[in-house]
């Protein structure tokens, strides 16, 4: 059920001391081992911009959790954790490319790139980012179909997706995931504007 996967293979006292910290955190937010959908749009929304960050955080969820049993354990928040932090780029690139495959059919069509640049845009509106896109994510979207979907059948493939992005600066920017966007803690709330605290 699922597939395997192997812990990181970095070694050394800080990285035992880092993933023990992860451990406790996740542990500490989520007693069971485990955290469910609601329980990770709950985190997630709270420590981001609330319900504008809700559909961003279901498909973020439903990427990490890698065997499709509806929760993530800790297992699988570790390997992406340490994959979007230490990954190569076509790592970080493939762990991106299942986020934007909705369907998981191993193709992007621009509808499911759409909604996840519409729910990513949401989120920087809502928290006033400082450095806001200028593009629409109607115009994101087919600047990066224009440019990646080489064979022009209207569906990026995962090559497509990583030859692409890893020779696009700007692309490979607006594709790779934020490793902060997967991290499972509580948000500490203060009274200031959204967005204006760490």
């Amino acid at each position: 059920m699922g597939q395997a996967a192997n812990l990181p293979c970095r070694r050394g006292e800080a990285y035992v001391t880092e993933l023990y910290e992860w451990f406790r955190k996740f542990m500490h937010e989520c007693p069971s081992g485990q955290i469910t959908l609601h329980e990770f749009q709950r985190h997630f929304c709270n420590g981001t911009v609330g319900s504008e960050s809700a559909e961003y955080a279901e498909q973020v969820f439903r990427t990490l959790d890698n065997n499709g049993d509806g929760v993530v354990d800790f297992r699988e928040y570790v390997m992406a954790i340490s994959l979007l932090i230490d990954g190569s780029a076509h790592d970080k690139l493939a762990w991106s490319f299942k986020l934007y495959d909705k369907d998981r059919d191993g193709a992007i069509t621009k509808e499911e790139m759409l909604e996840i640049m519409q729910a990513v845009n949401k989120m920087s509106v809502a928290a006033a980012m400082a450095k806001p896109n200028p593009l629409t994510a109607e115009e994101c979207t087919n600047r990066i179909f224009v440019r990646l979907d080489k064979d022009n059948n209207a569906n990026i493939s995962l090559e497509e997706f990583i030859e692409g992005a890893l020779d696009d600066d700007w692309i490979r920017e607006m594709l790779e995931c934020d490793p902060s966007t997967v991290k499972v803690e509580r948000p500490v709330r203060s009274t200031s504007a959204l967005g204006t605290h760490g």
